[in-house]
């Protein structure tokens, strides 16, 4: 029989996607965190992956490519209202468990994500250039939609001629809907960021810095409308939207020699 962290973790893979959402982010302190879960808990329930006994949590990794000039991250944080970003995201370090090749676009004001579920094998080939084949998807789900994803990230990839760039590491607390993948509430604390270096096997970085964030990253998305209940909410906690990207915050915190040559102080969110 299999543990039950292993359980938790192959249901991650399992997870309904929102492939076009809405995303509304903000930055609060912990005591309104604590409102805000209070609040929302009268609607929705904990992400069925989330380990009640780290607080409705789970851990997240995720591996940006970007361009050697780091195009994505310079798109980002010059305001370009369509842009993307290209990632590999874990839960673990399991080679035997498979990791999502994601890419996320923002068009206008719309975030459109697609993803391959692979096995860990497939994440060097990506990094070399190499196209994996639908041979390397891991998820039984909607093969073809993931192998049109698959094509779709590697020609991305290829076409920027991406490589690995930085370590996004945090734990997520969640939210979702009960019956539905309409919404989803998240609460996202310590962030830490570290410069990609070539491993075997895709793992969690040993050495990371952390963002200079105490405060919790609280984010709704949402597929359809602005549920009332919680548009309520946020008019009653005095919560104001703000840009908040990990990857740049990430960037930022490692650090690249010409950064400071391109302006930080944009204010854009992806």
């Amino acid at each position: 029989m299999p543990s039950r962290r292993r359980s938790r973790v192959i249901m991650v893979y399992q997870h309904r996607l929102q492939e076009s959402r809405y995303e509304l982010k903000y930055i609060i302190a912990e005591h309104r965190a604590a409102e805000v879960r209070d609040f929302i808990r009268s609607y929705l329930v904990p992400d069925e992956h989330a380990d009640p006994q780290a607080g409705n949590s789970y851990p997240v990794q995720s591996l940006y490519l970007d361009s050697p000039a780091l195009d994505l991250f310079r798109g980002t944080i010059c305001g370009l209202r369509n842009r993307l970003k290209l990632r590999i995201r874990f839960y673990d370090d399991d080679p035997a468990h498979p990791v999502f090749f994601e890419i996320k676009r923002r068009l206008s004001d719309v975030i459109q994500k697609e993803r391959a579920c692979v096995r860990r094998e497939a994440v060097g080939l990506l990094l070399r250039g190499i196209r994996p084949g639908a041979t390397f998807l891991a998820s039984p789900d909607n093969r073809a939609k993931s192998a049109a994803a698959l094509q779709t990230i590697y020609r991305t990839s290829l076409e920027l001629n991406a490589r690995g760039t930085a370590y996004i590491c945090y734990r997520r607390e969640a939210y979702v809907s009960p019956d539905s993948d309409q919404l989803r509430v998240t609460f996202d604390r310590g962030i830490t960021a570290a410069r990609y270096t070539a491993t075997p096997y895709l793992v969690t970085p040993k050495a990371t810095v952390p963002i200079d964030m105490r405060d919790v990253v609280l984010e709704i998305k949402f597929t359809d409308r602005f549920p009332n209940w919680l548009r309520q909410m946020v008019h009653a906690m005095n919560l104001w939207r703000c840009p908040m990207a990990k990857y740049i915050a990430g960037i930022r915190t490692i650090g690249y020699p010409w950064i400071e040559r391109i302006g930080m102080d944009s204010g854009v969110a992806l």
